[in-house]
């Protein structure tokens, strides 16, 4: 079957379950959906076009009422002033949830659309090619997110968008690619701050490979300088307005202190940088599995993220060869621009995360999801490995774990609801 085949089947399997969950989704259980949907609600109920953080209250999960709690998101406003105009008002109306998550749902099937024509692009082989696709479709963060209402979905589908043009620009030297990659900045951006730290540190890093390598046009100025200004708006904006990209807003403060006080972190020693980065690192493994179901039993599944990790290094440094050898694919440069950029905003996320803990005590801030711009990177990287494989039975082994492995974990998790 051709791979244009077999992605369609991955991308329709992928709808259909998500699809599903819209229906079936407790919206008390993850991912902080009854805070965005109070977001969306407020800008119907407002009519206002920007957040004003102070005024924004919680809606009550069961009559879809607000209630005098304030709600603690930081985000910029456009995914929510799409939903809020596009979609049915929430306010006193829990059944105009499903119009809202199938929205969410139409989000996450363009990023995964647009990654696996990815792979398409590329021409890889057949096995080769559901060592890429399967991994991504099989996140946990991104098969449970989908169907909910989270600017995260905004974030992956404007991530995905700018993955694929960054790898075609670097394969054809198309504007249009350019434009599409550029495109996909905005969108990521608009959604949150960590999705313009990882969208726009993927695609700069390309583009700063192409200027060392005498491939960008002079041309290419003005677009890039446009989408960057567009890109950077809405934290412009916050900065001018609270002092800060990501202000602690008084429902956050709120929160924290809260939830601090209800686990008894605020009455435990603080963390020292050291001990903290450990704490970050370890956490961002175990939230892998979803914090509403129970750990114990799978403990032991969690090398499975944890060895494509390695893998993912691995074919990451191998990456880096090439490119300092003068050899490099488009594949290995999209490699290394996106583990950069993976790597500075995890430190600034370690570092953010660590003055809520000398604040307020807080111990929960490491979210693999926060990551989903960058979805391709680990399965990418995987090819990156897979091609420096001369042994033919190393060669098979290491495909049928990147096939396997992820199809795997999603059954380990899967029978826990």
């Amino acid at each position: 079957m051709p791979n244009w085949r077999g992605g369609t089947l991955v991308l329709l399997l992928f709808i259909v379950v998500s699809a599903f969950g819209t229906v079936r989704k407790d919206i008390n259980h993850g991912f902080d959906e009854v805070a965005h949907a109070s977001y969306v609600a407020y800008l119907q109920h407002s009519g206002d076009t920007w957040h004003a953080f102070a005024k924004m209250p919680m809606l009550d999960p069961s009559s879809f009422r607000f209630t005098s709690e304030a709600n603690y998101l930081n985000h910029p406003s456009p995914y929510y002033l799409l939903l809020a105009r596009l979609g049915p008002d929430l306010e006193g109306h829990p059944e105009a949830m499903l119009f809202h998550r199938l929205f969410n749902v139409a989000l996450d099937a363009i990023g995964l659309a647009a990654l696996i024509a990815i792979g398409l692009f590329a021409g890889l082989p057949r096995p080769t090619f559901y060592a890429y696709v399967v991994p991504i479709a099989c996140i946990p963060a991104l098969t449970l997110l989908a169907g909910s209402v989270s600017n995260d979905n905004a974030a992956f589908a404007g991530g995905a968008i700018a993955t694929l043009g960054a790898y075609q620009l670097l394969a054809s030297g198309s504007r249009a690619w350019l434009l599409v990659a550029l495109a996909g900045v905005i969108i990521a951006s608009w959604a949150k701050f960590t999705a313009l730290l990882l969208a726009g540190g993927l695609v700069g890093g390309v583009l700063l490979w192409l200027l060392w390598r005498g491939r960008l046009p002079s041309r290419w100025i003005a677009p890039i300088a446009i989408s960057a200004l567009l890109a950077c708006a809405p934290y412009v904006a916050l900065i001018a307005q609270y002092g800060s990209p990501t202000p602690m807003t008084a429902g956050e403060a709120t929160k924290v202190t809260t939830e601090a006080a209800a686990y008894g972190w605020d009455r435990l020693e603080h963390l020292g940088p050291l001990a903290y980065a450990a704490h970050f690192i370890s956490e961002f493994v175990l939230e892998w599995i979803p914090p509403w179901k129970p750990l114990g039993a799978l403990y032991y599944a969690l090398v499975i993220p944890v060895t494509a990790a390695l893998c993912a290094y691995a074919g990451t440094v191998a990456a880096v060869r090439r490119i300092a050898s003068g050899k490099a694919r488009p594949l290995d440069v999209v490699v290394a621009a996106g583990a950069l950029a993976f790597a500075g905003t995890f430190v600034i996320h370690a570092v953010f995360s660590y003055r809520l803990h000398v604040e307020y005590g807080w111990l929960s801030s490491a979210y693999p999801r926060y990551y989903l711009p960058l979805a391709a990177l680990l399965p990418l990287a995987g090819l990156a490995l897979l091609g420096e494989i001369k042994q033919p039975s190393v060669r098979t082994i290491l495909l049928v774990f990147l096939i396997a492995s992820p199809v795997m974990f999603r059954l380990l998790l899967e029978p826990l609801g």
